[in-house]
């Protein structure tokens, strides 16, 4: 069950699911065992073959945060109490029950599938164990993903309070800390859903359509790391494709001001740069790379990157792993002088769904990390190289999966309205909305897969748009921004957005942004026995069988070529997999089985490509 992670046998070995030794101390036969019989899966739902796969002592083992890899932490993942109580009531003094942590209270896989709403606070609570081997580190706790307003005591001291549902955050509890070995941590939970004005994306109180059960409460693993009073805290990475050099930025905390950072770089085990460099916290290094690789989706080549920090003395005070892959988009013009979409300075037709992120099971949480990999390569299968990742945002795996298989990522931030909802919006609101747009750029930042930030879609709860997306163009000036999916577009960004069900359609031919088509399709099967439900599912278009469905599809891509020829740069289909009661996915929604036949659709999928050269 248990490995020690070792920096020096390579980055991605860390990724594998292996636990520290750490984990050991918190993670004992026989406390999985007390556990298991504590849980159990919600019964009658729709579930995935990958639940089977779950248990307390298993669930979300996997080190959470690849781009900033250290080789001792300790999974907090696992049986948690939990207590619903109005709002207003404060910390119970009994808990209704156990849950299973990281899977969201309405999910089955927490084995409560019960919902909290806007009257409502929920309530966490835990024990563990300091490792002995921490005593002399600092101890940060953090949560992957907690919706919406978190308060977090560790022994009964308040630590802080975090506001945003899609966002890692961190708290140092150190001083929290009791002398004995046993310690308690308590959150609460409060989440309006669609009550609000935060960013919820499709998640509302009452689902329908195309709106679906929301997710209250802790949806991402915790965990525990130990550092130094001197460490690491953030890495920015930004590939040079034209200067053929990567530049690092190691953000490090107070007393680490005056260390020294060095810089390790390597690609499929050649050290091809040894860089050490002094500099303040926040100096950025460049590190040049001889003919590199270029990163794209055939070929999705990734370099390791190990950054050390090291104090006056030379002595190595912090140690993390990453990675980043050299690649570059852009704008370009066709031999006809039409704008296009450019990955290294080739034109690339990018095809590919539109991908919702919920799992009939875990809700917003895959069961399992191979379940949230299997997504990808199927679509890659299915000769997809793009998604369109839908106001949600996943965790941090899933865009290392992205990034380690070759999958282009147009991300959306998640919306905060229906369209029409709340027009002039509040300044609360919008000052929530932004600092979560911003920390979901500085989360993904270095991922090579993500191309482009679409920070509104078809008018939910659009604002200021202008705006908006200079402040991303200024930002993060190496992607390209979607001002607007579909319905408003502003005439700013980088690409004129439309949608069209069942299409396909274009926008016309602009000379400073590229068209593309952001949603079409929404072609409908419910397959007995792999529905949310047995009756009125619903779908853009209802077809009877998998061979009407295949023909459905195929006509739709035969009309796509020519608009391809004539300028559309991407193409966006509706959707990856059935969710809820919507039945317009290219899979079921408990991923069992492709609706249409995958010979005849990958091969259409793939000419699409042609038709650009």
């Amino acid at each position: 069950m248990a490995g020690v992670l070792s920096v020096r046998r390579g980055l991605f070995c860390a990724f594998t699911g292996l636990l520290s030794a750490a984990m050991l101390v918190a993670v004992s036969g026989c406390a999985v065992q007390q556990e298991a019989r504590q849980w159990r899966p919600v019964e009658g739902g729709l579930m995935t073959r990958w639940a089977k796969d779950v248990s307390p002592g298993k669930a979300h083992s996997e080190y959470p945060r690849p781009q900033m890899a250290r080789k001792d932490w300790l999974n907090l993942n696992g049986m948690w109490e939990y207590a619903i109580a109005p709002k207003q009531q404060r910390r119970p003094e009994s808990y209704n029950g156990h849950i299973l942590v990281p899977f969201p209270v309405e999910s089955a896989l927490s084995g409560v599938a019960k919902r909290v709403g806007e009257d409502n606070r929920l309530w966490y609570r835990r024990k563990f164990k300091v490792p002995g081997g921490w005593k002399e580190k600092r101890v940060l706790l953090h949560f992957e993903a907690v919706d919406w307003e978190t308060v977090v005591w560790v022994n009964n001291i308040k630590v802080g309070v975090h506001r945003g549902g899609y966002d890692p955050f961190s708290f140092d509890i150190t001083r929290a800390l009791r002398d004995s070995d046993e310690q308690e941590i308590v959150l609460a939970v409060w989440d309006p859903s669609d009550a609000g004005g935060q960013p919820r994306g499709k998640q509302v109180n009452n689902p329908h359509k195309i709106w679906y059960t929301p997710t209250t409460g802790i949806w991402q693993t915790v965990w525990l790391e130990p550092v130094h009073q001197a460490h690491i805290e953030s890495l920015r990475i930004v590939p040079d494709v034209d200067a053929a050099k990567v530049l690092v930025t190691a953000e490090c905390s107070g007393w680490a001001q005056d260390h020294t950072v060095n810089i390790e770089v390597k690609q499929q085990g050649f050290w091809f740069a040894k860089v050490k460099a002094a500099g303040k916290a926040g100096h950025e290094i460049a590190v040049a790379l001889e003919e590199p690789r270029l990163w794209s989706p055939d070929d999705p080549v990734l370099y390791d990157l190990v950054l050390t920090l090291v104090d006056g003395k030379g002595a190595e005070v912090d140690s993390v792993n990453s990675y980043f892959g050299m690649r570059k988009v852009a704008l370009c013009k066709d031999n006809a002088g039409i704008t296009r979409i450019c990955l290294n300075e080739e034109l690339l037709f990018q095809y590919g769904p539109l991908d919702q992120g919920f799992w009939p099971d875990g809700i917003y949480t895959p069961p399992t990390d191979e379940a949230l990999k299997y997504d990808i390569e199927a679509l890659k299968k299915l000769g997809c190289n793009m998604l369109r990742k839908h106001v949600k945002i996943e965790p941090r795996r899933f865009y290392y999966w992205c990034d380690k298989l070759g999958m282009l990522v147009w991300q959306d931030m998640p919306s905060a309205f229906k369209a029409g909802e709340r027009e002039a919006r509040s300044e609360a609101d919008k000052n929530q909305f932004e600092q979560e747009l911003k920390r979901m750029v500085d989360a993904h930042y270095n991922h090579p897969s993500i191309i482009m930030w679409v920070p509104f879609n078809e008018g939910w709860g659009q604002y200021e748009t202008d705006r908006i997306v200079g402040w991303l163009k200024r930002y993060n000036p190496r992607r390209l921004v979607n001002n607007a999916s579909g319905w408003r577009d502003r005439g700013v960004g980088d690409v004129h957005d439309d949608h069209k069900y069942p299409g396909p359609t274009a926008p016309k031919n602009e000379d400073a942004r590229a068209a593309v088509l952001g949603e079409f399709g929404g072609l409908g099967l419910p397959l007995k026995g792999h529905t949310w439900q047995d009756q009125k599912n619903w779908g853009y278009r209802k077809y009877a069988t998998r061979e009407e469905l295949t023909d459905a599809y195929l006509n739709l891509l035969t009309k796509l070529q020519p608009l391809i020829r004539d300028g559309l740069s991407a193409a966006v289909y509706t959707q990856t997999t059935d969710v809820e009661v919507e039945v317009n996915g290219l899979m079921t929604y408990d991923r069992a089985m492709i609706k249409m036949d995958a010979k005849k659709i990958t091969e259409a999928n793939k000419s699409l490509y042609e038709a650009m050269r």
